[in-house]
């Protein structure tokens, strides 16, 4: 668990963070980092200073492009 710094420095970076039911895109050439919630097909664009993404960064996994492009249904209550 956990993304060491070093994978950011390699390319696009893909996150799932279960426990909020969110996945984030990190893309190396602009920095710039998305996110989409489970079940819900569209990304957004997030600050650097996101506080989700920063815990995405400390407990999410490392995912493929596919699997981010697939996305994950949301859970029932």
């Amino acid at each position: 668990m956990g993304i060491k710094t070093e994978e950011f420095l390699k390319g696009d970076v893909y996150i799932d963070f279960p426990y909020e039911e969110v996945m984030f895109h990190f893309v190396k050439d602009s920095g710039k980092i998305f996110r989409k919630f489970y079940g819900d097909p569209l990304e957004d664009e997030v600050p650097h200073t996101s506080k989700l993404f920063a815990e995405a960064q400390i407990a999410g996994d490392l995912i493929t492009a596919e699997q981010y492009l697939r996305g994950k249904e949301k859970r029932s209550l």
